[in-house]
């Protein structure tokens, strides 16, 4: 694999591949971390989960649009705006559909697998009517374009680097948001013991709905941060719901650590062997080594202790 390649040589494809890594090592986090809260917290198998996705993208494109025609002199903070209405807009159309559709469902894991597939082709197909078929792309404010320069052969684009920086903030907020506020201890509540949460009061009706509306708002954030590394499509979000649904079932269903440990190392490895192997191949391997992994240790990475 590594025949034909100086040590220097490799070095630059690992640094380079390594990088590229952690572009899609965030992505995956804001992905994972809303599918943990909905899948890993409330059961529910959300197949629609890379529709919300792209509805952040189109929203940060329109968004986009919207400041290249109408305020061309703020067009540099365009992306700010975009991430806060991807967020909004995901959101209010998770609520909305946790509320006539999912609530339902609850502890009907195949029922609410095939209304939620059925939930993504009516949203692929109200993407295409809207926005057509073709993939649209975002043109980039001038101070995310170039790249960092580190030696001969290693270049690190600007782009890339806001991607992990928006990753770690969420990342930080929704720490924050399920470990140290009043809300986040009514979620653990009822994730722990849904029946007891309701007999000291706590609304588990608008737990579940909000904490629905939070991990398909985050599924909007990762559109937005999508858009600065690929375009968009009506279909693009069926390319990451499997690798999402396999990043936290490997890192835990329950736990936020495990998917984003899971995260890291399944974009690391994936982008590693995608410049020696195809990138079909790539995924077929990564997924046998998560598999291997999970014969050994089913309950994954890091899972809950919880009290039964």
């Amino acid at each position: 694999m590594s025949s034909g390649y100086s040590f220097a040589d490799l070095t630059s494809i690992f640094v380079m591949q390594g990088f590229a890594g952690l572009s899609l090592f965030s992505v995956f986090v804001l992905m994972s971390l809303g599918l943990a809260i909905i899948f890993g917290q409330m059961g529910v198998i959300n197949m629609a989960h890379g529709e919300f996705m792209i509805l952040g993208a189109y929203v940060t494109w329109l968004t986009e649009l919207f400041f290249k025609n109408f305020l061309p002199g703020l067009f540099g903070g365009y992306f700010f705006v975009a991430v806060v209405l991807a967020f909004i807009c995901a959101a209010l159309l998770g609520m909305f559909i946790e509320r006539i559709l999912i609530r339902h469902l609850y502890h009907r894991p195949l029922d609410t697998l095939l209304a939620t597939w059925g939930l993504s082709l009516i949203l692929q197909q109200a993407y295409r009517t809207l926005f057509g078929p073709r993939e649209v792309g975002v043109d980039l404010p001038d101070w995310l374009m170039g790249s960092y320069h580190f030696g001969d052969n290693i270049e690190i684009p600007i782009n890339g680097v806001f991607v992990m920086l928006l990753t770690l903030v969420i990342t930080l907020l929704l720490g924050w948001l399920m470990y140290r506020s009043p809300w986040g201890i009514h979620v653990r509540a009822v994730v722990a013991n849904r029946a007891m949460a309701g007999a000291v009061g706590i609304n588990t009706a608008r737990v579940d709905n909000h904490s629905f509306a939070l991990g398909c708002g985050i599924a909007g954030i990762a559109g937005s941060a999508f858009t600065m590394i690929g375009s968009t499509g009506p279909t693009a979000g069926q390319q990451y719901i499997v690798d999402t649904f396999l990043v936290v079932v490997f890192g835990g269903a329950q736990s936020l650590i495990g998917t984003i440990a899971s995260a890291f190392a399944i974009s690391q490895s994936q982008s590693t062997l995608e410049f020696f192997l195809s990138g079909s191949m790539a995924k077929v391997m990564t997924l046998l080594i998560v598999v291997v992994i999970l014969m050994l240790r089913p309950q994954g990475l890091f899972a809950s202790r919880i009290r039964r």
